[in-house]
């Protein structure tokens, strides 16, 4: 695979985007981070699946405007040839409940010109938000389970 050197996706250069995406005082920014995706991204998470970058730049958009404050800390990367895998802890602020840290990771596909092709997040959306919910999170922890366990 063949990247130019400018362009080059590193460990580090993962690391200080995506801590430029989430932390900039808790307030969404991916500004920065857009020319790093191809215009034919394909992006899949628990909630959605985007494709081209039209589509997931209107996605970045409303999370931006609909989050009150997001933080994120990268816990883990790995990069193996084209593919980079992240693991990540997000706290998610609340008006009436608790924050809630959401445990996950991100599968990255970098193309050969250098820029995220694809980009797959896994994360357990509702279970990670109703532990912090007093007495509701032991309820759906049981669910859960009684169910699939």
């Amino acid at each position: 695979m063949q990247i130019a050197s400018e362009n080059k996706i590193t460990i580090d250069l993962i690391k200080e985007l995506w801590s430029k995406t989430y932390n900039t005082e808790g307030k969404l920014d991916w500004s920065h981070i857009l020319p790093y995706y191809d215009r034919d991204i394909f992006f899949k998470d628990t909630i959605q699946e985007i494709h081209g970058i039209k589509d997931f730049t209107a996605m970045t958009q409303r999370l931006t405007k609909r989050s009150k404050q997001l933080k994120m800390s990268i816990v883990n990367t790995i990069m193996d040839g084209n593919i980079v895998f992240i693991e990540w802890e997000m706290t998610l602020s609340f008006k009436k409940y608790p924050s809630s840290i959401l445990y996950g990771s991100s599968r990255l596909k970098i193309s050969e010109e250098g820029k995220i092709i694809e980009q797959r997040d896994y994360y357990d959306l509702w279970g990670d938000i109703f532990d912090n919910i007093p007495r509701f999170g032991k309820v759906y922890r049981k669910f859960i389970k009684s169910k699939f366990g």
